[in-house]
């Protein structure tokens, strides 16, 4: 095959294992033969729709077999595939399509409105519901090989990652960043072609899609897909696929250890349950090695595809609230600002470097350049090492909230704040939430005369922003405190606001 990419392991697993089980969702079945066909369907389909090499083909939509046909079609034409995150509003959507210049749109009849509602600025020719318009579509395409030649170099995926100007940047992820991570995976988590994967983490997010579904189809096992996490039902789905492989953000797996039947349910398939997004509290360690499971827990990102650090099974007890070693094939490093290897225990920023590391951010050279030093991908995330050489995640330099397991950036929200007419000055800070772990705090300084209301400030972020991006409470300040030279000491607004005793109107939950 002249197509080393994505795009051919359909092809490649079929003519290993057509007969296995790619896919389940819901009553439905696709073997790995069956893949195959329907995604170089679809890619027929695209391409007689004009779509070419180096084209972006966007999905919006839960997780569902049409979005992985879809990832495969467009590596099968050498596309590009631009994941959409469903809980983002039409002006956001609207304006990754615009900056991604992607030519055809596949979306779920749930996101139809939205779509039907996005202003005009995009390059979107081509839309193509799921359902049965989108099976119309492959039926009436042909089934003829496709062998497009493409390499580990070519771009795979843009995936969107808030930045802290505000300005959501498009990582550029080749097939060789997305096949070295899965292999990563493999050789860490000792997957088997027998695994059997639940799938509930949104498969738009780097972990659900690259840390779970990609390396259990690479190794030719089965991914159960869900819409979307439901905590009862995920002990009566372990139960009936007898499922081998999770992964989810704390929240999810303490909300499953919440149920009522969570002590008689039947967990004895279960043999890797991977955590991330933010440390895994003790208790729930201890809980789930109740019922004989242990988490495997990991730290990364999605300019790295996003596998970065990870702490195996054997040392989550004695290493707790570390992230871990680097990945088999990963390099990390913490370091001095002059980039030096910080000592032992000293905090510094970590830095990383390997095949998974992405190409650059779309579209944009500068903040590429700034991203990277000698080669080294610069996180902006603070740690300190211990002398095992195990990496702890102390802080995040860029100031970002991780809400539930999504990635909150304060700059994107704050400037929407500050367009408001009787709001002068602003800071997001994030403040603990024993649901979500962490959540947005808006503190706000009025316009000279103007009283806030702090529920119309929230009110009026509403369709501007995804809901989670949404703060929770808002504090009205009269002043925030900044150096003699007017910068803004973020950390001042967290000791003073940033505890559940802040002083000040605040609103009640946004839920």
């Amino acid at each position: 095959m002249r197509n080393e990419g994505l795009g051919s392991w359909p092809a490649r697993r079929a003519r290993k294992t057509p007969h296995r089980t790619a896919l389940i969702h819901h009553d439905t079945t696709v073997t790995y033969g069956r893949l195959y066909e329907r995604t170089t369907r679809l890619a027929h389909a695209l391409r007689a729709r004009g779509i070419r090499r180096g084209d972006r083909i966007a999905y919006l939509g839960p997780n569902h077999p049409s979005y992985l046909e879809t990832l495969f079609a467009a590596g099968t034409l050498g596309a590009v595939f631009v994941p959409l995150n469903t809980r983002l509003t039409g002006p956001e959507i609207a304006y990754q399509l615009a900056d991604s210049g992607a030519k055809a749109l596949v979306h779920a009849p749930s996101h139809a409105g939205l779509v039907a509602g996005l202003p005009g600025g995009t390059d979107v020719r081509t839309f193509v519901e799921t359902g049965p318009q989108y099976e119309d579509v492959l039926a009436a395409a042909g089934t003829e090989p496709i062998d497009e030649a493409v390499t580990a170099d070519d771009t795979c995926i843009i995936m969107y990652t808030s930045g802290t100007t505000g300005r959501p940047k498009g990582a550029m992820l080749t097939h060789g960043n997305l096949t070295w991570n899965a292999v990563n995976v493999l050789v860490d988590h000792d997957l088997t072609a027998g695994e059997r994967a639940l799938v509930s983490a949104p498969l738009f997010h780097t972990a659900g899609l690259n840390m779970l579904t990609l390396p259990v189809l690479l190794k030719g096992g089965t991914c159960v897909l869900v819409e979307s996490f439901d905590p009862a039902g995920t002990l009566d789905l372990v139960e009936r696929h007898r499922i081998t492989f999770m992964f989810g953000v704390p929240t999810m797996f303490d909300q499953v250890a919440r149920q009522p039947r969570w002590k008689d349910a039947d967990l004895s398939s279960l043999r890797i349950l991977t955590c991330g997004g933010s440390p895994v509290p003790t208790p729930l360690i201890a809980a789930y090695q109740e019922r004989g499971l242990t988490f495997l827990q990991g730290y990364g990102m999605t300019e790295a595809a996003p596998g970065t650090l990870f702490l195996d099974a054997e040392h989550a007890v004695a290493k707790a609230g570390s992230a871990g070693v680097p990945h088999f094939f990963s390099d990390v490093r913490v370091v001095r600002p002059d980039l030096t290897p910080a000592g032992t225990g000293e905090t510094g920023e970590v830095v990383v470097r390997g095949p998974h590391v992405m190409a650059g951010y779309w579209g944009l050279p500068e903040e590429t350049a700034a991203a990277f030093a000698d080669g080294w991908f610069r996180s902006g995330d603070a740690a300190r090492v211990d002398e095992d050489g195990y990496v702890y995640i102390v802080d995040r330099i860029k100031d970002m909230i991780i809400s539930g397991g999504e990635n909150v950036y304060p700059a994107e929200i704050e400037d929407l704040l500050l367009a408001h007419p009787d709001i002068t000055e602003c800071a997001v800070i994030g403040v603990p939430d024993d649901r979500w772990g962490e959540v947005p705090r808006a503190v706000v300084v009025p316009r000279r005369g103007a009283v806030l209301d702090p529920g119309e400030v929230l009110a009026s972020l509403t369709g501007r922003l995804a809901k989670y991006k949404i703060p929770k409470s808002v504090v009205v300040a009269d002043e925030l405190p900044r150096t003699a030279s007017g910068k803004l000491l973020k950390s001042r607004v967290r000791e003073r606001y940033g505890d559940h005793g802040a002083h000040g109107q605040r609103s009640t939950d946004n839920g």
